[in-house]
């Protein structure tokens, strides 16, 4: 049976609660796969969130939704009519008063953090280090020394997309390479785009550098990318509906992204964890 693991952790959406702990640490090879920004309600709007949510159906694994999964507002009516349409039969979530929490999934260690905190004061400290978010992001990484991590949330550092760009989740990524995580996954660029590894002030680093996938690609109206690349963006599209998959080995993943169904773009490789 599939494990579903819904990341409800941003702007406009509604957190739903299961407890975490219904997944469970394994040491085999997992399947990880999801997308965001996801669902507008609207009946000429249902036919992308519908294919990704087939693709999703047709993975064996776990199941990822980073933020923005109800159109307009996030509303809970949005959420029983759209995502749950939809993406909803594949969805759990954290503590609902937090939007942010860990788990252990195959070898990894699997971060969720809530990146509302970007616009403080809804949270309070923001998303500093010495938030309350990032008090526990810092701890629960001492607390789990694994080879492999991740870590999901919304808004993303780093995008072509420049208007999508947050450099208030900066922190997050600083606790982030100084913990040796691997891997960040981030929407709310209604794109594809995938980053070589880079320390937290957008340098190169093929050693210690975190590498940054958006998958902004879930079902809402794509968009296309600004003027300037950003610095040691990889691959790139604008034109494409689907999920990313990753296949989570014990010291390394593979990651590939699947297109619905009449589309052709893809992208793939593997990486090793630090």
């Amino acid at each position: 049976m599939k494990k579903t693991i819904a990341v409800l952790c941003c702007a406009l959406l509604l957190v739903l609660g299961l407890p975490t702990g219904s997944v469970r640490a394994q040491t085999q090879d997992v399947v990880f796969a999801g997308a965001g920004d996801i669902a507008r309600c609207g009946p000429d709007n249902l036919f992308y969130p519908q294919a990704t949510a087939a693709l999703l159906d047709s993975i064996p694994g776990s199941v990822f939704a980073i933020g923005d999964l109800a159109y307009v507002d996030g509303l809970e009516t949005e959420s029983n009519r759209c995502f749950d349409a939809t993406c909803g039969r594949h969805r759990a979530a954290g503590d609902p008063t937090k939007g942010y929490y860990s788990f252990n999934y195959g070898a990894w260690h699997v971060v969720v953090l809530n990146s509302v905190c970007t616009l403080a004061p809804t949270l309070p400290g923001g998303c500093t280090a010495t938030s309350p978010e990032g008090q526990w992001l810092q701890a629960d990484l001492a607390a789990n020394p694994t080879a492999c991590t991740a870590a999901l949330w919304h808004t993303p550092l780093y995008t072509s997309t420049s208007a999508n760009a947050t450099p208030a989740v900066q922190p997050f990524w600083q606790i982030l390479y100084n913990g040796g995580a691997d891997l960040v996954i981030n929407g709310h660029a209604h794109n594809y785009e995938r980053f070589a590894p880079q320390d937290p002030n957008g340098n190169l680093d093929a050693v210690n550098g975190i590498r940054e996938f958006v998958v902004g690609t879930g079902g809402e109206s794509l968009m296309s990318f600004g003027t300037t690349i950003a610095a040691n963006s990889e691959v790139r599209n604008s034109t494409t509906h689907g999920v990313i998959q990753f296949t989570l080995h014990a010291t390394s993943y593979d990651w590939q992204f699947i297109p619905v169904a009449g589309q052709t773009f893809t992208d793939s490789g593997t990486q090793a964890c630090h």
